[in-house]
């Protein structure tokens, strides 16, 4: 009975990969530098999981920014407009961009908060492998096994990457990813033969993208993929690793290949059992890895229930190994480096080490029996706080939210210029700003010191918006350290780490707080900050939450409730704040909700239940307002069409989205989709270091209003601004102000 894990974190116990890439981009350290702080992170990485007892190690996992962007370079499927660029310039430059040259597509991995960077492909991609002996998997297994570590190479699968990838910009009509299956299948069996001839026994092909709808086409290719894989000569043995949820239709066609493993996702996707059964299991010649330990969450695993469903696994493949329901990326590091929190939660927590020993301790309980580990089973968890006062105003509101009617309140709210400008509500977090909340947290200023520091900003930032002559302003949000975690930290039912950060994209990572009980707000969380910038000017100035979809999916969240319970009881702590800001006076109130699209379900069988609570909880926040008050909402780094009826049903008078990268698409899409509320769409994409001209930003306002009539177009960036410094920040918003005035000036 062998253990693995599909996955691990890669960004260090200190955070050593965000300050070692940050440092190479300042041209602090030197790439060498570089590669020797990384390669001290994968050493660490294979060393632990060996110590815990991890039977199959996997290598490969290890990546400077994203996987997908690695599995790219690797493939050289690298749009030509990077081919000037070598090595680490170019690797960085799809990420982030460079001069004169933009970045790729970036979105969400399925319903995570992972970002990665999307694939161009056209029908003049040519995949290969540069250098095949040193490609990126084999150099790492040959690291790993000269600490003694043979590990198993992970992959993104070939279906996955394509069903992934968008076609290029120049790419004919009619083309699909899709169509490059066949010359992708022989690079892969290349890399294959490859690392088999390395010594490579195993490797992972990752294919999440099964847990989807699929269509025959799909399946069909999926089939054509490991036949073609499978028959290779000389090869490895292939583990093709499933999760995220339910497999359906791609189980039995996984079954019947010669892939010598299959992984499957039993916390995501009970209903796997089941399917397994129905097709009389894998046969006695392959290996089940069961994901019986949760990835995505941070909650202890039920011992007793993870071993019920190992055992009923029993008989159904010829070995079983027990594993991770899928990477542990998206979970911290370490409980062990929390000493913070409340030992009543610390009790029913599990990080990415203390998951890997509750594999570990499932398999040696099927090995030596359940005995072998009684004394490591701890007691049953106490149950989640309940506050009966919340449930009872959640239950008097009732289950629905009006929606008001938007051409009569679009009367009554603010009187602004055509292509109104302003930005989504974060500016750059400046060292002074950060070295203050620092000194601030630690007691070596008091609060006054540390009120004073933060009002000097939000003049700061007052006066250079007035001075770019943006239309509605913000406060910049000098005092917030994570549009999550700000709140979460305000809010009862919420807890917070220390070190337990994550990462989302890049050098962004995050502290996702973790939602543990009934959700109730003691006091305003932003009323004074918000008044008082807007004292400091005529203009208008944004108050500025974050939605309570948006709280629960950068959240670690309670289970043992319905996530829509829960999401009411975030939009009740939100409408009183939205109350608070009304009552003070602010006419324009941004409820963000990036994350709406995220946790979107894999499957369309169930969007509907989830829209229609998701856009409840929304709409609860957010009904309560006058007339006069205008509602924004933001949401980015997602593919939109799925959920386009359901931004309309939001009920905002004005929606903000990323549209920079994506070429604008989602106008026309809402166009189609009847949407007439206003749309602020992202004129320029701020993930890049690159100050965009103001020739570039015209176009992209010219070509909005391709779509979205004049009177209903706002003018934004498609983010906020926290992860920027000023130096890009002021000319791009210079230069955006400019390009709004000269199209609102052209007859």
């Amino acid at each position: 009975m062998n253990t693995t894990v599909l996955g691990h974190p890669r960004i260090g116990g200190r955070r050593e990969l965000k300050r070692a890439t940050e440092a190479y981009w300042a041209g602090r350290i030197d790439a060498d530098e570089l590669h020797r702080v990384t390669a001290g992170l994968r050493q660490e990485t294979w060393r632990s999981l060996t110590e815990a007892g991890i039977g199959l190690v996997p290598s490969n996992t290890f990546s400077l920014y994203d996987h997908m962007l690695d599995m790219s370079v690797l493939l050289d499927a690298v749009p030509d407009r990077f081919r000037r660029l070598e090595g680490l310039d170019a690797y960085f430059a799809m990420a982030r961009g460079a001069e004169g040259v933009a970045p790729m597509e970036m979105t969400k991995w399925f319903d995570t908060n992972y970002h990665y960077i999307v694939p161009e492909l056209g029908p003049d991609t040519r995949f290969r492998i540069d250098d095949p002996s040193n490609a990126k998997p084999i150099a790492e297994y040959r690291e790993a096994l000269e600490l003694g570590v043979r590990t198993r190479p992970v992959l993104v699968g070939p279906l996955s990457y394509l069903l992934l990838s968008k076609p290029a910009a120049d790419a004919p009509e009619g083309f699909a990813p899709l169509d490059l299956l066949g010359p992708l299948l022989e690079t892969y069996a290349e890399l294959l033969e490859r690392l088999s001839g390395a010594g490579v026994q195993w490797v992972q092909l990752d294919e999440p993208a099964l847990a989807a709808d699929r269509t025959d086409e799909e399946l069909a290719a999926l089939r054509t993929a490991y036949e073609r894989l499978g028959d290779l000569p000389t090869r490895p043995r292939l583990l093709v690793a499933t999760y995220f949820g339910e497999i359906g239709d791609a189980l039995p066609v996984l079954a019947a290949s010669r892939a010598e493993a299959i992984g499957l996702d039993f916390v995501a996707g009970p209903g796997n059992r089941n399917a397994l059964g129905a097709i009389g299991g894998l046969g006695p010649d392959k290996t089940l890895v069961a994901g019986v330990v949760d990835g995505r969450n941070v909650w202890r695993t039920d011992l007793n229930a993870a071993m019920a469903t190992c055992a009923s696994l029993l008989g159904l493949s010829g070995e079983l190994v027990v594993s991770t329901s899928c990477s542990l990326l998206h979970v911290p590091l370490d409980l062990a480096a929390e000493t913070d929190l409340d030992p009543r939660l610390t009790a029913r927590l599990a990080f990415a080490r203390q998951k890997v020993d509750e594999v570990v301790l499932i398999g040696k309980a099927l090995r030596e029996g359940r005995d072998a580990i009684a004394d490591r089973i701890p007691p049953a968890s106490p149950e989640g706080f309940v506050d009966a006062r919340v449930r009872a105003r959640l239950d008097s509101l009732g289950p629905g939210a009006p929606r008001r009617d938007y051409a009569e309140r679009r009367d009554a709210q603010l009187d602004l210029p055509l292509l109104p400008t302003t930005t989504i509500g974060s500016f750059p977090q400046t060292d002074e700003v950060r070295r203050a909340r620092a000194d601030h947290r630690a007691g070596r200023i008091d609060d006054t010191a540390y009120e004073a520091a933060m009002r000097a900003e939000v003049d700061r930032v007052i006066a250079l918006q007035e001075d770019i002559g943006l239309d509605v302003l913000v406060h910049g949000e000098p005092e917030r350290n994570d549009m999550v975690q700000y709140f979460a930290e305000r809010l009862y039912g919420y807890a917070h780490t220390t070190h337990g950060w994550v990462q989302s994209y890049g050098s962004r990572y995050v502290r996702p707080p973790i939602l543990f009980g009934d959700v109730a707000r003691p006091e305003p969380m932003t009323v004074e900050w918000t008044t008082y910038a807007q004292s400091r000017t005529t203009k208008p100035v944004k108050g500025m939450l974050t939605g309570p979809v948006t709280m629960l999916a950068w959240s670690f969240v309670r289970d043992d409730q319905p996530l829509a319970d829960t999401a009411r009881q975030v939009a009740l702590a939100l409408r009183d704040e939205i109350h608070d800001l009304e009552q003070a006076g602010i006419r324009v109130i941004q409820v963000d909700e990036p994350a709406l699209r995220e946790l979107l379900p894999l499957r369309r069988a169930d969007h509907a239940a989830y829209l229609d609570w998701a856009v409840a909880a929304f709409r609860l926040a957010t009904c309560g307002v006058a007339e006069s008050t205008q509602i924004h909402t933001h949401m980015c780094y997602s593919e939109f069409g799925d959920i386009i009826d359901a931004i309309g049903a939001l009920d905002a008078d004005v929606t903000s989205v990323e549209a920079a990268r994506s070429r604008m698409e989602l106008l026309t899409d809402l166009d189609k989709a009847g949407y007439r509320q206003s749309i602020g769409p992202g004129v320029y994409d701020i993930h890049s270091p690159r100050v965009p001209s103001v020739e570039e930003m015209e176009r992209a306002l010219r070509h909005a209003l391709d779509a979205v009539d004049a009177d209903r177009l706002w003018v934004n960036p498609d983010c906020g601004l926290k992860t920027r410094g000023y130096a890009e920040v002021e000319p791009a918003l210079r230069n955006m102000v400019t390009a709004a005035r000269r199209v609102r000036a052209e007859p």
